[in-house]
């Protein structure tokens, strides 16, 4: 049977590899998410190099046997010769990374660790370094010289193999496992080819590991991400969810024990006489009386980011003042952390208590000491250093997440019925690892293992009905009756083998043995999974969170801990296949979270869930795509978990959006257009009345201002109006008139026009945006408009019409610029400085229902996209320590006596004289964000824009005796008073 055709990621990652074979590169890598066909791209690869005559061989090197099993079923049905025998006789062989790193029993290599490095030595220090300065130090000896002599002999004929392409198949574990080992090999096979494929993308790299990527492959000649090709249709659309649950009555209760000594301590650091001098006293010596005096808050922050974000917090526990220049973000509007403590506290023993002889000292040490472990730390002589966390134990491996699971398992049962089939992934089969004498009689050996879910599973008789099974690495078992069912199925094509296994009970969990493999028995149990006998699969990461297919995969429940970007992607891969049985399959994966409050500590878990989120994307209630817990629920924070008496009303909105599959595949708008692009996003949400023009039009129920255009046009009627007099802008124009300290200030070059009142009307309908008021008036389009209606006082009703809509302009007027209008600004400043590649017509205001405003530049061509939103986030917060202030003119529209009611004649000029005769109440600052504030240069280009698009501007340097005056004044101020998170945000 021929392969399918191409998929058209598939068919650009081909294209892009095209121009690297065609540069005469010898060597690159392709980014794919698990399920968009890294393997058809890697065959189709070799078939046209083969067919080209550019290479002779292929070698493909896999994690695992079930990888390479594909590899040797997706290259058969190219039509190529494959085989999985280390001489390497077929044209395709496909082996596993084990097959190269088979170390000499009698070495002590490790392809993980550097050879000769001293177990003793501290982890942070580079063994290299001292053995340079040693004269005469030897050279590094090389992991090649101590491979068993198989892997030696395999590394040799790889080598003898001319015109050889070497794919490394989900390469990410190369540099993982085998990097140093891997470099060696290429290094050794100099005119080989070398293609590698994942699915982690460049982004999720540490340092060390985008060095190495860089040094074996360079530049990726093509990435996807997810959302890209779900959008394309080739991934199901897919739910984050999380089912959040506490702790057991008994795990509860040792929590809150192990939470007193700490809070004890805790306790002690706030008393004044802790200490020779107390900890709240050094936090302020520290962190608030310096600033700004020795150095600004920047500069603390530079150089101690981790130490200042803690300090903070502090603050907003109100333990520590608000350091001059300080802005509070999103990250630091919460109580501090343990972690928080202990840094500080840490850095207080190491500046201080450790260093005198004062008795006070010695006590606070003994109660540090003391105190630590309970959250997880421990005091040595080299400062506290993190240590075992038994509460941590506690959450991850909670009894109250195997009965969650049992809960999803049935409620998915019940929204999908025949086509339920849920997958459970977790660490480990069993508990290999003992548990310490402090946990013997809190949790069970082995809870959180897979073994202990399978046994929840059938002892529960919903669950029980849907057949679960669990498969490892090892192990296979099960209920007796879907056991059974597997017995059959396997004699179906093998009754010998069929005939041998062997069914044992424990219970409500059987197991089944006999002369086979996993290699065997994971793909018949697919098989089972598939056709719908077992419903409920228990499995272990390492088998079948990389590698393993299985288009049913309704429900993925996420046990696991591990929280590294390609841990990640690839477990949540197994659920986002296809299934040609079902088109309209939407995967929902939940990620079971244990959260307590009563121990300090209680939110790790949470934090686990945190790590999961970000990078990785997916769709919210409100249709974006965004990464971040934000995307799992709107109300989620990266910082802190709900309340937990909000658990019950949150799990209620996650089994709702799982159930509602429908809404989740419409708001992933599979099919429709778009940019691949991941674009910071600044969330804005008001925390009075917000200062946009979001606000409602004002009223014409009985239709005035339709007829008023109409008989401007010469006719009768709303008949008459034409779809130009409705102009609707989305973005403002430069205002016309500015606003000064005497009020409306023409400016030499633009005074305003007297204009008919048709083309007032239209203007000021350009001008306020009539259907939905989406920006902040022209000043100069509404005193064109009222000059127009006091110059004809023959005009009557329609100037009664215009000026009630005026009213509601100069409400607008009176208050600070619109989001809208700052971000404008803000982008042509950027733009202009030659820190953004684009201006302001790229920038996307979304206004979300409640009010939430969200803000982005889209510029793809470099990092302008960030550079606007961290700038804009610090534009719209309270005013810190700016080098420059940038103001604008405001106007207090008076009221009482100018509201009594008037003469037509009088009321139909009032709005104009309001307007003209009242002087700005004088002006409000915002800082100027750092990025335009560190050269005047730059700072001009934000006042020029801000001219443009706000009115009035008046830019002050700090430095100067009068700016300093003004931000002395100013500084704290809130000019928005308003709430910014920002977010990821796929376009």
């Amino acid at each position: 049977m021929s392969p399918p055709p191409l998929r058209l990621h598939q068919r650009r990652a081909l294209d892009a590899l095209e121009e690297v074979w065609a540069a005469r590169r010898a060597r690159a890598w392709v980014v794919l998410p698990p399920g968009a066909g890294k393997t058809r791209v890697g065959t189709e690869t070799i078939a046209r190099r083969l067919a080209s005559g550019a290479i002779t061989h292929a070698v493909v090197l896999s994690p695992n046997t079930a990888i390479q099993g594909q590899w040797a079923a997706a290259a058969a049905a190219q039509g190529l010769e494959v085989g999985d025998s280390r001489d390497l006789a077929t044209t395709v062989t496909t082996l596993t990374y084990q097959s190269v790193a088979v170390f000499d029993p009698d070495s002590e290599a490790d392809p993980g660790v550097d050879a000769g490095a001293d177990p003793g030595a501290d982890p942070g220090a580079d063994p290299a370094a001292d053995a340079d300065d040693q004269p005469g130090a030897a050279a590094e000896p090389s992991l090649l010289d101590r491979l068993h002599r198989n892997g030696r002999a395999l590394v040799d004929r790889m080598d003898s193999i001319p015109r050889l392409l070497i794919v490394l198949d989900e390469c990410h574990h190369l540099l993982e496992v085998w990097g140093r080992l891997l470099a060696e090999v290429l290094e050794r096979v100099p005119d080989a080819l070398v293609l590698g494929l994942t699915a982690t993308p460049p982004e999720a790299l540490s340092g060390d590991q985008a060095e190495l990527v860089a040094e074996l492959f360079g530049e990726a000649a093509f990435t996807a991400g997810v959302p890209a090709v779900v959008r394309e249709g080739d991934l199901a659309p897919y739910a984050e969810l999380a089912w959040l649950t506490t702790p057991t009555v008994h795990e509860e209760e040792w929590l809150a024990g192990e939470a007193v000594r700490f809070a004890e301590l805790t306790t002690d650091l706030t008393s004044p006489d802790f200490g020779s001098v107390p900890f709240l006293q050094w936090l302020d010596a520290r962190f608030v009386t310096p600033v700004p005096r020795v150095r600004t808050w920047a500069e603390v922050t530079r150089a101690e980011p981790a130490a200042a974000a803690a300090a903070l917090r502090m603050h907003h526990a109100g333990l520590l003042a608000m350091p001059a220049g300080a802005r509070p973000a999103e990250a630091h509007r919460r109580p501090p952390t343990v972690e928080d403590w202990v840094l500080l506290l840490d850095d207080w023993l190491d500046r201080h208590v450790t260093l005198t002889d004062d008795e006070r000292d010695h006590q606070v040490l003994e109660a540090v000491r003391r105190a630590l472990p309970a959250v997880g730390h421990v005091l040595t002589r080299r400062g506290i250093r993190r240590g075992r966390s038994a509460v941590d134990r506690v959450l991850a491996r909670s009894e109250s997440k195997t009965t969650a699971v049992v809960e999803i398992a049935s409620a998915e049962a019940v929204t999908l019925g025949e086509r339920t089939r849920v997958l459970v992934v977790c660490d480990h089969e069993r508990a290999s690892a003992t548990v310490s004498t402090r946990l013997l009689d809190v949790i069970d050996p082995q809870a959180g293992s897979a073994t202990a879910v399978l046994a929840a599973l059938a002892a529960d008789p919903t669950t029980r009905a849907l057949s679960p099974m669990l498969v490892t690495g090892s192990t296979v078992a099960g209920t007796r009756e879907v056991l059974e069912a597997l017995v059959d199925h396997v004699g179906r094509s093998d009754l010998a083998l069929a005939a041998a296994l062997v069914i044992t009970e424990d219970g409500p969990v059987a197991r089944v043995t006999g002369p086979w493999t996993s290699r065997r028995w994971v793909g018949a149990i697919t098989e089972l999974f598939e056709a719908g006998r077992c419903q409920v699969l228990v499995g272990t990461r390492g088998l079948l969170g990389e590698g393993w297919d299985a288009r049913r995969v309704s429900t993925l429940v996420d046990l696991s801990t591990a929280t590294t970007t390609t841990a990640v992607v690839q477990t949540r891969g197994r659920a986002l296949r296809t299934d040609p049985a079902w088109p309209d399959k939407v995967a929902v994966t939940w990620s079971v979270v244990c959260v307590s409050e009563e121990h300090p500590k209680g939110g790790n878990d949470w934090d686990r869930l945190v790590r999961k989120h970000t990078g990785f994307h997916g769709v919210d209630e409100d249709g974006d795509i965004v990464d971040g817990v934000a995307h799992v629920d709107a109300g989620f924070s990266p910082y802190a978990p709900p309340p937990v008496a909000d658990f019950a009303e949150v799990n209620r909105r996650m089994r709702e959006r799982s159930i509602r599959r429908d809404l989740v595949r419409a708001s992933w708008r599979v099919g429709e257009p778009y940019r691949d692009l991941v674009v910071p996003t600044l969330r804005v949400l008001a925390r009075e009345a917000p200062p946009t023009a979001a606000a409602p039009a004002p009223e014409d129920p009985t239709g005035e201002l339709e007829l008023l255009m109409a008989a401007a046009d010469g006719g009768a009627g709303p008949d008459r109006v034409r779809p130009e007099d409705r102009v609707v802008r989305l973005w403002p124009r430069p205002p016309e008139v500015r606003l000064g300290p005497d009020g409306l200030d023409p400016g030499p070059h633009r005074p305003p026009r007297l204009v008919g009142v048709r083309e007032a009307t239209t203007t000021l309908l350009a001008a306020t945006a009539a259907s939905g008021w989406l920006a902040q008036p022209s000043v100069g389009a509404i005193a064109a408009v009222l000059a127009a209606g006091g110059a004809a006082a023959t005009l009557g009703h329609r100037t009664r019409v215009l000026n009630r809509w005026a009213g509601g302009v100069l409400a607008q007027v009176a208050g600070p610029p619109s989001l809208e209008r700052v971000s404008c600004a803000l982008a042509d400043a950027l733009h202009a400085a030659g820190l953004a590649g684009v201006g302001a017509e790229a920038v996307v205001v979304e206004v979300h229902p409640g009010g939430e405003h969200r803000l982005r530049l889209e510029d793809p061509t470099g990092p302008g996209a960030a550079t606007f939103t961290e700038a804009l986030d610090e534009l719209l917060a309270p005013v810190g320590a700016p080098r420059y202030l940038i103001g604008h003119h405001v106007l207090a529209v008076p009221t009482g006596a100018d509201e009594r009611p008037v003469g037509r004649a009088r009321r139909g000029a009032s709005a104009l004289r309001r307007l003209r005769r009242t002087p700005s109440s004088g002006q409000v600052w915002h800082q100027v964000p750092t990025v335009l504030g560190t050269n005047v240069e730059r700072a001009r280009a934000l006042a020029d824009a801000w001219a443009r698009w706000v009115g009035g501007t008046t830019l002050l340097f700090t430095g100067s005796p009068e700016g300093a005056g003004i931000l002395a004044a100013s500084q704290g101020t809130d000019p928005f008073a308003v709430t910014t998170v920002v977010r990821r945000h796929w376009t």
